[in-house]
């Protein structure tokens, strides 16, 4: 690779790199090429991007954005190291897990390292982790089911009461009617 090639490469994961707040370090080889390609169709469908990059540019791309933000993915540059870039913190977890679990001789994709939300995940022991995470969306839904709850049941209270009020109304007001 020429030296103009290989600032083509920094400078397109420098832009992977700021524009996806979550991107996974994994190592995918002794996939076949079949198993590759089906990894990468799996991703596109789920809006993840999967590139393939040398390990020092790589490097040298995460350096001359932040080297201290990602120290901590350095050690994890080794072997065969595709990156999976994603908006949901979660998602290539999920596409990892089951890509495993539908190919259940594999232990490959391996989680070398995450970055997720300014927080670095280093081991493929923490892709269950990873798989729980909530995402916004999620946790938005959880907050507006929590403050609904007690609203409901303060309004389901005062239905109930304005029945059992209301019927006590109707039966005292028949019979002084007559």
């Amino acid at each position: 690779m020429r030296k103009e090639q290989k600032a083509e490469v920094i400078e397109l994961l420098k832009g992977k790199f700021s524009q996806y707040s979550n991107f996974y370090v994994t190592n995918t080889e002794s996939l076949t090429v079949a198993q590759v390609n089906h990894l990468r169709r799996v991703c596109f469908s789920k809006n993840v991007e999967m590139k393939v990059a040398k390990n020092t540019l790589i490097k040298k791309a995460l350096e001359s954005l932040d080297n201290e933000k990602y120290a901590g993915i350095y050690e994890s540059l080794h072997g065969v190291t595709a990156l999976m870039f994603s908006d949901s913190p979660k998602e290539p977890a999920v596409i990892i897990s089951d890509f495993r679990k539908a190919n259940a001789k594999l232990e490959k994709p391996v989680l070398k390292a995450a970055f997720v939300a300014d927080e670095i995940f280093i081991g493929d022991n923490q892709l269950t982790n990873l798989k729980n995470i909530k995402t916004k969306n999620e946790l938005i839904g959880e907050v507006i089911g929590l403050l609904q709850s007690p609203a409901k049941r303060v309004i389901a209270a005062l239905l109930e009461k304005g029945k059992n009020e209301g019927g006590e109304v109707v039966a005292a007001e028949a019979p002084a009617a007559e």
